[in-house]
């Protein structure tokens, strides 16, 4: 049998021939086409393309009559949303409250009332509440806390952490959802967190994400006005958004868990933010549980980090310790009067190198290793001061 075959092109005018074999495959490439069609169409799930019934067909074609042609099944396939960050927000949420601040000030044509706001987190089901110090830090404001089903609750500073930018509120309340502490000595850099806050002091429990950018930073912290500077050591930096108002609120993992307290933000840089790491505040929880105020040892100095960086360009002789920093004011004391630093005779410019033969560096802050001691405890440090090491005997105080 012959084929022609007609071209486009006019002087292309030769028939081609084809064989019976040739013919014989495009008739099996036209059948098989044939049923993949009927069986989209169908839903079919497999086609026997020759049967018995068929046999003449098979035949004629030249094929093997029990030749069949598998087809694919289609599915729906339905993909269910199960995000951790979702789990996560789903679990702290009730535990977190917004905190308002009302201050009387007094101004040229009269009094008029100021308004700020921060965020805080319940730590005890009868309305222990742990936020920044810096959020209730004004002795005078009248403070208010709203948790998250719109229920507002007059509030009274507990106790305020002596040594850290930490502060406990209590409200008059039984029976309320507590958040779950987590271990931030485990967190990874890299490792997903969400922040949960009053952001701007509008949206309350606004959530945002990220991941920790960065372990044991040290920065010098200050309020809007540059005023109230305060050295905070051993934070954790996330770039999960942390606006205005997030200060208090929690930072936590996917597993729901706090890891931090949200504290600070880098105001010139983008996804910059700062938190205190939880098991810093855990001695402050447990001192708040069972003596209803945080009791620290302190030492009684202002200081920096030493780090390489600093100790290159300062000359330093030594690259980690803790400076003690000479004060910039008639009542920005390098050493406190009075305390114990005062009284076991160190000075302004003095480095400490260790506390009980344990270095100070990167890993290891001054106030992190003091944290692991009680007030009364007497203490050994090896102080770097005028050129020459020595070992000094401290008995730690409670801070006032």
């Amino acid at each position: 049998m012959q084929y022609e075959v007609e071209y486009d092109d006019p002087d292309l005018r030769r028939p081609k021939r084809r064989g019976r074999k040739t013919a014989q495959v495009i008739l099996i490439v036209l059948a098989v086409l044939l049923i993949f069609l009927a069986g989209a169409a169908g839903g079919v799930g497999g086609v026997l393309l020759f049967s018995a019934d068929n046999g003449a067909l098979a035949k004629k074609l030249g094929v093997n009559g029990d030749l069949a042609i598998p087809t694919t099944k289609t599915e729906k396939l339905v993909v269910e949303e199960s995000n951790g960050i979702i789990d996560a927000v789903n679990k702290v949420s009730p535990s977190v409250v917004s905190i308002t601040t009302q201050t009387t000030v007094q101004g040229i044509l009269g009094a008029y009332q100021t308004e700020s706001a921060g965020s805080g987190f319940i730590i005890t089901s009868d309305g222990l509440i742990l936020t920044n110090k810096h959020v209730v830090a004004d002795a005078t404001a009248q403070y208010t806390v709203v948790t998250l089903d719109g229920k507002t609750y007059s509030a009274t500073v507990q106790s305020q952490d002596p040594t850290m930018d930490l502060a406990v509120l209590k409200i008059d309340a039984r029976n309320l959802p507590v958040v779950d502490l987590g271990d931030s000595d485990q967190l990874q850099v890299g490792q997903w967190v969400v922040a949960v806050g009053n952001a701007l002091g509008q949206f309350q429990n606004t959530v945002t994400s990220g991941v920790i950018s960065a372990k044991d930073r040290q920065i010098q912290a200050s309020d809007s006005a540059g005023s109230s500077s305060e050295t905070l050591s051993n934070l954790l930096q996330t770039d999960a958004a942390i606006n205005p108002g997030n200060s208090g609120g929690p930072l936590v993992n996917l597993a729901g868990q706090v890891v931090g307290i949200n504290t600070a933000v880098a105001s010139d840089a983008q996804g910059i933010g700062f938190a205190i790491p939880i098991n810093q505040a855990k001695s402050a929880i447990d001192s708040i549980k069972k003596t209803g105020k945080i009791v620290r040892p302190y030492l009684g100095v202002r200081y920096i980090e030493i780090t390489p960086d600093i100790a290159k360009s300062s000359s330093l002789s030594v690259d980690h310790g803790a400076l003690i920093e000479p004060g910039s004011g008639l009542t920005d004391f390098a050493v406190v009067p009075g305390s114990p630093a005062d009284k076991a005779g160190l000075q302004a410019n003095d480095i400490v190198l260790q506390v009980n033969g344990t270095d100070i560096d990167v890993n290891h802050s001054l106030i992190q290793l003091l944290q692991n001691f009680q007030v009364g405890d007497q203490i050994t440090l090896k102080v770097l001061s005028k050129g020459s090491q020595k070992d000094v005997k401290v008995t730690l105080e409670q801070a006032k």
